[in-house]
């Protein structure tokens, strides 16, 4: 009966460290994310897009492998991290644009990611960055130059590759 409950405590502390490792995991993105000096400012929303014109059938936009994001209204401001390539996409869910970080080089599979939106390069050691059609061909290379704000159709775009 003791080794029962013994173990059952055992799993119960291990529990309890994993989710608050967990915890501590989840917020450090977040907070690395403010830290940095490199403000920019969030675009207004996009042309037709309302908080009354969400639909049932409107989806987050999605990316895999999964990246770090944060969600920032029309004009607030939020860091893109040196070391990262910060790409916007406006979210119809939430009504608000979603902010993701991708400083892991990988290629990255867009899902619902539609109309107008912004990237910021903040990338350091002179890597090229892309952006791929359906097909796989090349839709756009470009450098790190600084996070400047570039304009891009996310329409066409089915995968980024950072590096």
């Amino acid at each position: 009966m003791h080794t029962v409950r013994a173990q059952r405590s055992v799993l119960g502390v291990i529990g309890a460290l994993i989710l608050a490792l967990a915890a501590v995991f989840a917020a450090g993105p977040a907070q690395a994310a403010s830290s940095s000096t490199n403000a920019a400012v969030a675009p207004p929303a996009p042309q037709g897009a309302q908080a009354a014109d969400v639909s049932i059938a409107a989806v987050s936009p999605g990316i895999s492998p999964a990246a770090n994001f944060i969600h920032v209204a029309a004009g607030g401001t939020f860091d893109c991290t040196s070391g990262s390539l910060c790409a916007a996409v406006w979210d119809p869910t939430t009504s608000d644009w979603k902010i993701y970080y991708l400083y892991t080089c990988a290629r990255y599979s867009l899902s619902n990611w539609n109309g107008t939106g912004y990237y910021f390069d903040e990338q350091t050691g002179g890597v090229t960055s892309y952006f791929y059609g359906q097909s796989g061909n090349v839709l756009r290379s470009f450098k790190p130059d600084g996070g400047i704000r570039h304009e891009v159709d996310w329409t066409p775009v089915w995968s980024i590759r950072n590096c």
